[in-house]
C-alpha cells in the first residue's frame, strides 16, 4: 500500500514510521497482508504524474475560522492538496486519513475531512497527534479494508 503524507512537526512522519513497521509486522506472519511505502511530500516536492493508487495522511493546521460558520484558513498543508489536485492524481487516492489534536473538537481532522470531500475519497480513519500503538492497528485494518474494496469492484 502507498501512503502520500505531509509532516509538519514531525508528529504525522512519527506515526508513519510506526505503521509502517506495524505493517511489515503484519505481513511477516501473513504474507497476504500488505506492506507499506510511504513518501512525504513537501514545498521542495516536485509536482507528478501518480499512476498507482495511494492512502494520503494529513493532520489539520488552522489559521482563522472554526470550520463551521465563519470558514477555514487552512495552514501548511496546502501542499499535499495541490500535489493530489495535480493532473490526475486525485483518482488514484483510496482514501484519507487524519489526525490532530482532540481539544479543538469540531475542527479535529477538518482538514482530512475537507480532502475527502474535495477529491472524492473516503475518510477512512484518525488518530490523535502522534497515534497509539493501538491507532496503528485500527488505522492499518482500515486501510487494508479499503484496498480490498476497490480490488473487488
Amino acid at each position: 500500500m502507498r501512503i502520500l503524507y505531509i509532516s509538519i512537526e514531525g508528529n504525522t512522519r512519527n506515526f508513519i514510521e510506526h505503521l509502517t513497521d506495524y505493517a511489515a509486522a503484519q505481513h511477516a506472519t501473513d504474507p497476504s497482508l500488505p506492506t507499506i511505502t510511504a513518501t512525504e511530500i513537501s514545498d521542495a516536492t516536485d509536482l507528478a504524474a501518480e499512476t498507482s493508487p495511494y492512502f494520503c495522511f494529513v493532520p489539520t493546521y488552522l489559521n482563522g475560522g472554526n470550520g463551521i460558520d465563519n470558514g477555514v484558513k487552512e495552514l501548511m498543508t496546502n501542499v499535499l492538496g495541490e500535489y493530489i489536485a495535480y493532473g490526475n492524481n486525485a483518482r488514484y487516492l483510496l482514501g484519507v486519513v487524519g489526525s490532530g489534536n482532540r481539544n479543538f473538537n469540531e475542527q479535529y481532522c477538518l482538514t482530512a475531512k475537507r480532502y475527502a470531500q474535495k477529491f472524492n475519497a473516503p475518510f477512512i480513519a484518525n488518530y490523535e497527534l502522534r497515534g497509539v500503538p493501538a491507532d496503528e492497528q485500527r488505522v492499518y485494518r482500515a486501510m487494508v479494508k479499503r484496498l480490498k474494496e476497490v480490488q473487488h469492484d
